[in-house]
């Protein structure tokens, strides 16, 4: 386990044992949604609700301490902020995998073509993983 205290305070959290613990599950799971990381913070914090859970997920999300990623057709899921990258998701299993692409041509394109000062982008691939091919 590795201890966030640290982490959570450079972005302006207090390190509660709750967010210690969520923090953690998203590290070792690299992605999960709402409902996995419930399951797995009743065990360690048997009367937590959900309602708490949602509280800390939005605070994280507020100081940029972890990310969502919108999964069409299914449920948000949740990591540790990183660096720029995009995601694939197998449509059969549902894994969530990182996908390191250079993506700063695609946004200068995008810029220059539109006049938006990209801020935030997202890009999900589906597909099938090779375990499920």
């Amino acid at each position: 386990m590795i201890d966030f205290t640290d982490e959570l305070r450079l972005h302006n959290l207090k390190a509660t044992p709750q967010r210690l613990a969520m923090s953690d599950a998203m590290y070792v799971n690299g992605h999960i949604n709402i409902d996995a990381l419930y399951l797995i913070m009743l065990k360690k914090f048997h009367s937590i609700s959900l309602a708490t859970i949602y509280k800390n997920i939005n605070l994280m999300l507020e100081n940029s301490f972890i990310q969502e990623v919108k999964i069409p057709q299914d449920k948000s899921v949740y990591e540790l902020s990183k660096d720029i990258h995009s995601h694939l998701v197998c449509q059969k299993c549902k894994e969530v995998f990182d996908i390191n692409l250079e993506l700063e041509t695609v946004l200068s394109e995008a810029q220059q073509q539109s006049g938006f000062k990209i801020c935030k982008t997202s890009l999900v691939f589906s597909g099938i993983c090779k375990k499920c091919q």
